[in-house]
C-alpha cells in the first residue's frame, strides 16, 4: 500500500458520520424513495394537476 492509498483510506474511515443510512445497505433507501414517488403521483393525480 502506498503512502497516498494508505492516508486516503484512513482519511475515508475516519470521516464524521451524519445517522443516515449505513454505506452498504441502499435497499431500504430505494423502497422508501419509489414509495414517496408512488404516493406523490397518487396526491397529484387524486387533486387534478394531471
Amino acid at each position: 500500500m502506498t503512502a497516498t492509498s494508505a492516508a486516503a483510506h484512513a482519511h475515508h474511515t475516519r470521516r464524521a458520520r451524519t445517522g443516515g443510512p449505513e454505506d452498504g445497505s441502499k435497499l431500504m433507501e430505494h423502497i422508501a424513495g419509489w414509495a414517496f414517488v408512488v404516493v406523490f403521483a397518487m396526491l397529484v393525480t387524486q387533486i387534478g394537476l394531471l
